[in-house]
């Protein structure tokens, strides 16, 4: 095991028993935000409300994750209910709730603001808010007297102001310190009705799961008649199109991700630092002796002077006699060709012909043939 891969299973062992403390010593800390979100389980969303809804309106509810501008545009839809609740709606999609409200439908807007040119052809300019910690909401049906809902958590305060003649007060809040304020309206327009609430808390998880939250809940929403209602939820375009939304949304996959980061880049440091650079390759200096030679054979060739190329042969080859062999080449006789033969253990045929060519090459007034030089070279070769 070397050096580094030590350095590195220390780093990893001393970043896991840090990462274990934190994860035995964390305290599980509550998402306080109003979200209104059909997805989260938070106190502030609407998870639970999703759950029960089909038994609120009897199995008759459609939600819809387009904006009512495109759901409109592509559907025609006889009389129903319509429903918004803290959704980020455009203008347009406004004026196509309206058009649908005068057509005879029915829309109840759970909402804290809307736009100001919407709210005044609704029938009020204004909403007003208070500071309380904690308020009442009730409504001002006297068959629904007894059913209230006590928002404990941060209320929003809201009420409404300046309200129009021929706007029904259905609900409202009601403070310690404060007059009593509206906070649930309904406004007749065209053929149907828009109902409008401005504390979308008490539908949220925290107080539905509160005893005697639920009984509010139905009373607001039995103002709607029993006939289809379509939900325009924002679930959907609320949903963070970041790649990696499902890794940082988990605990446990988020701190694997974090590590994965983390010693990623403790290996390029350290890899950085005593990492070798390349050694360029050099390649070593070619040998052209062999080249030489026989751009010197192919010259001589072509000359075609077969009695030089076959005496330089001669005397390359006693040369290495000589040095080799240690034999005198002095004289080129028996004697010779007996020593030649002892010393290669050559037969003696092979010796005494090899002998003849010799002789023939290194004298100076003989014939010879390119035929000649072949058979000498051949020779030679296979006595040393």
């Amino acid at each position: 095991m070397n050096k580094t891969f030590k350095i590195y299973a220390v780093i990893f062992i001393v970043v896991m028993i840090i990462l274990a403390l934190f994860e035995v010593n964390k305290t599980e800390s509550t998402d306080w935000r109003k979200n209104f979100d059909i997805n989260q389980k938070s106190p502030f969303g609407l998870f639970v409300f999703a759950g029960e809804i089909n038994g609120l309106f009897k199995n008759k509810v459609k939600k819809i994750d387009q904006t009512p501008y495109d759901y409109y545009n592509q559907n025609q839809k006889k009389q129903h209910n319509i429903l918004v609740i803290e959704n980020d709606l455009d203008k347009q999609s406004w004026n196509k709730i309206l058009d649908q409200v005068s057509g005879g439908s029915d829309a109840m807007l759970i909402v804290t603001d809307i736009p100001k040119d919407i709210s005044d052809s609704i029938g009020y300019y204004d909403s007003k808010i208070s500071f309380e910690d904690e308020n009442v909401l009730k409504l001002t049906d006297t068959q629904y007297q007894n059913d209230f809902i006590r928002l404990d958590k941060f209320p929003s305060g809201r009420g409404f102001t300046f309200i129009k003649p021929g706007v029904e007060v259905l609900g409202k809040t009601v403070e310690k310190n404060n007059t009593d304020q509206a906070n649930f309206i309904r406004v007749k327009f065209g053929k149907g009705n828009i109902y409008v609430h401005c504390e979308p808390l008490f539908i949220t998880n925290y107080y539905l799961l509160k005893r005697g939250s639920v009984q509010y809940a139905q009373d607001v929403f039995s103002y709607l008649g029993d006939r289809e209602t379509v939900w325009f939820v924002e679930g959907g375009s609320k949903n963070s199109q970041f790649f990696l939304r499902f890794i940082l949304s988990n605990p446990a996959l988020k701190y694997a991700w974090w590590i994965f980061l983390g010693g990623l880049v403790l290996f390029i440091f350290f890899n950085a630092k005593r990492k070798q650079r390349i050694v360029p390759v050099t390649e070593p200096l070619r040998n052209t002796s062999v080249d030489f030679v026989k751009s010197i054979g192919n010259l001589y060739l072509q000359e075609g002077d077969f009695h030089d190329m076959m005496a330089k042969k001669a005397q390359y080859f006693l040369n290495k006699v000589r040095m080799d062999l240690l034999i005198d080449t002095q004289k080129l006789d028996e004697e010779f060709e007996k020593k030649l033969q002892l010393k290669t253990g050559k037969p003696m045929e092979m010796i005494s012909e090899a002998t003849h060519f010799i002789k023939k090459a290194l004298d100076p007034y003989a014939s010879v043939m390119k035929e000649d030089l072949a058979k000498m070279n051949r020779l030679l070769d296979q006595i040393i």
